[in-house]
Order: C-alpha cells, then sequence, then structure tokens
C-alpha cells in the first residue's frame, strides 16, 4: 500500500527518475498479490464483464497486469489498451504483455484528457488513481465522455480516512493517519467514486468494498517508516514519540498483534442508452 510520491502532473504518478522504478515496481507486484486488492480487482472484473470484440481502456495501468485481464476478456475481435504516464511503468508492461503473447497495448497519457474520441469504448477501469489527482471529478467526466452508450466502467480507489495502525496512542495513530491522508491529493477518494459517477451522467449498478490488511506478524516497516518520518517532519510527533512506536509495533508483530489496514471501495457505472 506505499503509495508513490507526489509529483506536478495530472496523474500525481510515481516520478519518473528511472532510479526509482524498480522499487515502484516491487511495490506494485507486492501489492497486486494481497488478498483484498486480488478480491476487489476479479469483483470489478467480473462486473465489468469484457466481452470478446469489445474494446477496453485501463487508466493508470502500472505493471499492465489488469491490462492483460482485459485483453484476454475482450480476444482478438476487441482491444485491450493501458493508459500509463510513467515512462519505466509502460515500457515494462510492454514487455510483460510480449512475453505473455498477449495483445495488450500501452500508451502515454493524461487522465485528464484521454486520447480517444467520443463514444470510443465499450469498458473502462481506473484503479487507485482518483486519489492522486488535484481534479478527479475532471477525470471521470473523461471517462463518461469516451464511453459509448451502454457502456461500462469500473472505479476502484482506496479512502484514507480508513487508515488505522495499531497499537499506537491516540495522539500519535492521528499524527500518522493525518500524514496518510496528506499524501494523496484526493485522500477521500473512496468514498467519493458513486457521486462523481452520478454527477458525469452515468448510472452507478454496483459498489463493493475490501479492507488491506497487513500480517499481523510483520510490520510494515517501509509504509510505517514512511509515515513516522513525515509526522515528524512536521511537528506532529517528537522523534522519542516515533521511536516509542516502533517499539511498540515490533512487540505486537511478535505476539501476531500487529494492525495496519485501510479500506478500498469500488464502483459499477455505465452510461445511459
Amino acid at each position: 500500500m506505499t503509495e508513490p510520491p507526489r509529483p506536478t502532473s495530472a496523474f500525481h504518478a510515481a516520478n519518473a527518475d528511472p532510479s526509482i522504478t524498480g522499487r515502484l515496481v516491487a511495490a506494485l507486484d507486492m501489492q497486486a498479490e494481497h488478498t483484498g486488492v486480488r478480491r476487489l480487482r476479479a469483483w470489478a472484473h467480473q462486473r465489468l464483464a469484457v466481452a470478446p470484440g469489445e474494446r477496453a481502456l485501463d487508466i493508470g495501468s502500472g505493471t499492465g497486469s489488469e491490462t492483460l485481464v482485459l485483453a484476454a476478456a475482450a480476444g482478438p475481435g476487441g482491444t485491450a489498451t493501458g493508459l500509463e504516464p510513467h515512462p519505466g511503468l509502460r515500457a515494462l508492461a510492454e514487455r510483460r504483455a510480449a512475453e505473455a503473447g498477449s495483445p495488450a497495448r500501452f500508451l502515454d497519457g493524461d487522465a485528464l484528457a484521454l486520447p480517444l474520441p467520443d463514444a470510443e469504448l465499450d469498458a473502462v477501469r481506473c484503479e487507485r488513481v482518483l486519489q492522486h489527482l488535484t481534479e478527479p471529478a475532471r477525470a471521470v467526466a473523461e471517462i463518461a465522455r469516451v464511453l459509448r452508450p451502454g457502456g461500462r466502467v469500473t472505479l476502484l480507489d482506496t479512502d484514507w480516512a480508513t487508515f488505522v495502525l495499531h497499537p499506537a496512542s491516540p495522539a500519535v495513530g492521528a499524527a500518522l493517519a493525518t500524514v496518510a491522508r496528506e499524501a494523496a491529493a484526493s485522500p477521500d477518494a473512496g468514498r467519493r467514486l458513486a457521486g462523481w459517477l452520478a454527477d458525469a451522467g452515468l448510472t452507478v449498478e454496483a459498489t463493493g468494498a475490501d479492507v488491506l490488511l497487513h500480517d499481523p506478524r510483520s510490520v510494515t516497516w517501509p509504509l510505517v517508516h514512511l509515515l513516522g518520518a513525515g509526522a515528524v517532519e512536521q511537528g506532529l510527533i517528537t522523534e522519542a514519540q516515533r521511536d516509542g512506536l516502533h517499539d511498540d509495533l515490533a512487540a505486537a508483530a511478535e505476539l501476531g498483534a500487529f494492525h495496519l489496514s485501510v479500506t478500498m471501495f469500488a464502483v459499477l457505472a455505465r452510461r445511459p442508452r
């Protein structure tokens, strides 16, 4: 669940510096194996129900894993395109697609100005992109524009107000939760998905959610260190409080009692005919 740092682009995606691409890929691959992520992705693919011959788009496609799922469903008579602004991730996705023999293709592009004509697509998926956008409603309006009448979209995103870390004192826990929320441009994206879709003129048909619960036997140190450092830097906690938190979390993990979770939501909507 480690989120990439904010850039100035519309996507708020990871820095394009090639030196961090390897770490970003490792984080995304690890997230893809998380049980909660896999369950919610399966929920969304089942309801998006891409059929042979259809045209599908995966916005913020990352390593391309879900674009390959769309391509397999669309078949040789359809198309599946991953839109990804990070050049390193896009190149990796292209290599993985070629190795898998998948016809999925990948393009550079901006969620706020999709490089497609009106009413072009049958299906769109967009996962954990809107939380990084300063204008997420504008991106959803773009999705509505490129969907044909009857076309479907699934949005999946995190709501950082659901972030829970234990054991932590109320003050320290609140400080780290504040840092987690401030790391996203739209930290409440998860709860707002249905509203953005409705405002764009789409009909909401189904909603889902899953908790991304971390292993209670092992502290998620990269994320804990990142949030703790941010809390100290902002003056929300002291270094002594941070160090005490680390000790408490490590002790809890030895007992299988470490807890770190956040909830991710999904919505299916359709463009009216």
